[in-house]
């Protein structure tokens, strides 16, 4: 927003307009299908992927360009937040840590080209994992809008998983949203230990961890950032370790679990 009337020109409704962004992309390659916005908050670029996803099962796209980016260049946004007590005060985020005290900002981009499996292979592409189901949902009434519905977590969770056809046993790791708050983590960890540990058999491990404590909290393209980790992670067959982390929340229990807190850089043999 210009606060300066007098630099308003002609370009700046366009040049400036959130439904414009990924139309000017469209534009520039000449592309047909959907292209669209997408503002859900911290996860506007994985519901941006769910949505691609839907588009290539129907046949809309054969071809998607799906990402998201944040860059904080108005001072309204850190202001609002350190008034509301929500940002780390040592600008660490100390995700599932008793000293969790808020998300630390960040600033970042990402995108990833996705195609359906049959015309990757066809097209001898070069695959770098294969996305087997999604799901979104709407806490609808909490305690607050910073607080999440423990509910609805566990039934969006519980969607995604029934849309992959795998079963619990065949997950073992989680890159969670956890933002590093003392309220956040708890009801994200509670909810994937109803949902998943019931399943899981007493020798597996399923380690778990947050993006956010590498590169803070991209906010809208928060989810991107962690699909990329996670795809990263797999490329590599390891995942690293989860920084800041001392102390386990008090609110948070893993006793009886099969989740683990990787503190250092863990091997990943996947199938």
């Amino acid at each position: 927003m210009l606060h300066d009337k007098n630099k308003i020109t002609a370009f700046t409704g366009t040049g400036g307009a959130m439904s414009i962004v990924s139309n000017r992309l469209s534009y520039f390659l000449n592309l047909h299908g959907p292209s669209l916005a997408i503002d859900t908050a911290c996860s506007s670029s994985l519901v941006a992927v769910h949505l691609a996803c839907n588009s290539l099962h129907n046949r809309e796209s054969s071809l998607v360009l799906v990402g998201g980016v944040n860059i904080n260049l108005n001072p309204d946004g850190w202001i609002v937040y350190t008034k509301a007590n929500m940002m780390a005060t040592d600008g660490r985020c100390k995700t599932f840590d008793a000293n969790a005290d808020g998300f630390v900002r960040g600033e970042g981009c990402g995108i990833v080209v996705m195609k359906r499996l049959n015309d990757a292979l066809r097209d001898r592409d070069h695959i770098k994992t294969i996305i087997r189901g999604s799901a979104i949902n709407q806490d609808g009434l909490s305690n607050g809008i910073s607080a999440p519905n423990a509910r609805f977590q566990r039934e969006v969770i519980r969607q995604a998983l029934n849309n992959t056809g795998i079963s619990p046993q065949d997950i073992s790791y989680i890159e969670a949203h956890g933002t590093g708050t003392s309220l956040g983590d708890p009801i994200e960890v509670n909810a994937l230990k109803a949902v998943l540990a019931p399943e899981s058999s007493p020798e597996q491990i399923c380690r778990i961890g947050s993006v956010k404590t590498n590169i803070g909290h991209l906010e809208s393209a928060s989810g991107i950032a962690s699909l990329i980790k996670v795809v990263l992670c797999l490329q590599n067959q390891q995942i690293p370790p989860h920084l800041h982390f001392k102390q386990l929340n008090p609110k948070i229990s893993l006793e009886g679990s099969h989740f683990i807190i990787p503190t250092q850089l863990q091997p990943w043999e996947t199938i």
